[in-house]
C-alpha cells in the first residue's frame, strides 16, 4: 500500500473542528484618525490584514471581471500546488488546543481581510475575491541577508515538508476559533533567506493590488500595503508557522492565499496574509496598527488576559465552533502557549 496515512489517537475529525465559516465576528474597531491631509479615517484592527508603506489607491473599486465564486470554498485557487496535501498532523512538542475544531465553512466565510473589505459588513468578503490571482507568486528577500533573493512560492510549497498543526486562533475583538493549518515552520523560511548576524527583526509586507482587491481601492486613508514585524527570536520559535493551507487543502483566497503567518500566541492581526516581502532589519520596524493606534495595539500584541484593550476586555473570549454555536470561555496567558513562548517575554505582565 502507498500513501496511506495512519491517524494517531490524538487525531480529531473535521466534525470536531471549529467551522471555518465561523471565523467569527472580529468586531470592527472603528476609529477616527487624522492621517496627513486626510481629516477623518475609519480604522479597525480586525484579525486579518491591512497593509503598510504608503501607496496611493484609487477611491473607486475596480469592477469585477471574473465570475462571482459560488461559495467560500470555491475560492481555493485552481492552480495552487497540491503536493503534500493532506499533510500529516503533528502534535509532538505542541499543546493540544483543548477545544474542538471550528467548522470549516465558518472559518472560510467569517474572517477579515481589509484588502478586500474594510467598510460595511466586514466579514462578508469571500465573494469579492474573484479577480484576485494568488499564483504565480514571488517573495522578495532583502535587508540584513547574505544575498538578496526572490523566492517562488509554488516552488517553496513543493520543496518544504508540509505538516498540519491544530492551533487556537484568537482575535483582539475577543472571539476565537480552533484551526487545522497546513504549512511549514517560519524558521525554515528564515534559514533559507540566510540573514546575517545584524538581523534582529524580520519585517513582512503584504501585496498591494487595488485592481484585484477592492478594499485597497476604497480606503486610500490607510497606509497600504500592510506591514508587520517580529523579533528574530519570535520568528524562530517552533510555534511560528507559514500557513499555506487549512482543513487539508490550500488556503482559500479570503483566508490569505497563497500564504500567511499563523502565530497562535499573538492576536490574529500579527499574522500577515499574502506577503510579498521579507526584510531583515537591525532596528525595530514599525507595524501597521501600532503605527496608527499605539495606545491600542502594541508591537508585541501577545494574547494576555491581564492587559485589557480600551474597547474589549481580554479576560474572556467567545469561542466559535460554528456560525450558530459559541460559548464564553476564559482567555489563557499567551492563548494557552505559555510553556512554549513565555520565556521570550520576561517583562510581560502576567497577573
Amino acid at each position: 500500500m502507498s500513501n496511506v496515512i495512519l491517524r494517531p489517537d490524538w487525531y480529531l475529525p473535521d466534525s470536531a473542528a471549529t467551522d471555518p465559516s465561523l471565523y467569527l465576528n472580529r468586531r470592527q474597531v472603528l476609529r477616527t484618525l487624522g492621517l496627513g491631509t486626510i481629516g477623518l479615517a475609519t480604522l479597525g484592527a480586525g484579525c486579518g490584514n491591512a497593509n503598510g508603506t504608503s501607496v496611493g489607491a484609487d477611491s473607486a473599486a475596480a469592477p469585477r471581471s471574473s465570475p462571482r465564486p459560488d461559495g467560500p470554498l470555491d475560492t481555493i485557487p485552481a492552480n495552487a500546488p497540491r503536493d503534500g496535501y493532506p499533510a500529516m498532523r503533528v502534535t509532538e512538542g505542541f499543546p493540544e488546543p483543548g477545544r474542538p475544531i471550528t467548522e470549516r465553512l465558518t472559518a472560510s466565510s467569517y474572517n477579515n481581510f481589509y484588502e478586500f473589505r474594510n467598510q460595511g459588513d466586514l466579514k462578508d468578503l469571500w465573494h469579492l475575491t474573484a479577480d484576485y490571482e494568488p499564483f504565480p507568486w514571488t517573495i522578495e528577500v532583502r535587508g540584513e541577508v547574505e544575498q538578496p533573493m526572490t523566492l517562488d512560492v509554488a516552488d517553496l510549497i513543493t520543496e518544504m515538508d508540509l505538516e498540519e498543526r491544530v492551533y487556537r486562533f484568537r482575535c483582539v475583538e475577543a472571539w476565537s476559533m480552533t484551526i487545522p493549518w497546513t504549512g511549514f515552520p517560519l524558521r525554515k523560511l528564515i534559514e533559507k533567506c540566510a540573514p546575517n548576524s545584524n538581523a534582529r527583526f524580520v519585517r513582512f509586507v503584504s501585496v498591494n493590488r487595488p485592481e484585484q482587491m477592492p478594499g485597497l481601492a476604497n480606503s486610500p486613508w490607510y497606509p497600504w500595503p500592510y506591514f508587520e514585524a517580529l523579533r528574530m527570536d519570535e520568528a524562530m520559535n517552533d510555534l511560528a508557522l507559514v500557513a499555506t493551507g487549512m482543513y487539508g487543502e490550500p488556503l482559500p483566497k479570503q483566508n490569505g492565499s497563497p500564504l500567511r503567518l499563523a502565530l497562535p500566541w499573538k492576536y490574529g492581526y500579527k499574522g500577515p496574509k499574502a506577503f510579498v516581502l521579507l526584510e531583515f532589519t537591525r532596528e525595530q520596524p514599525p507595524t501597521f496598527w501600532n503605527e496608527l493606534q499605539p495606545a491600542e495595539y502594541s508591537f508585541l500584541s501577545n494574547v494576555n488576559p491581564t492587559v485589557p484593550h480600551p474597547r474589549w476586555s481580554q479576560a474572556s473570549e467567545r469561542f466559535l465552533l460554528s456560525d450558530t454555536e459559541g460559548e464564553r470561555v476564559p482567555t489563557l496567558m499567551f492563548n494557552g502557549y505559555a510553556e512554549q513562548v513565555g520565556a521570550l517575554y520576561p517583562d510581560e505582565p502576567q497577573g
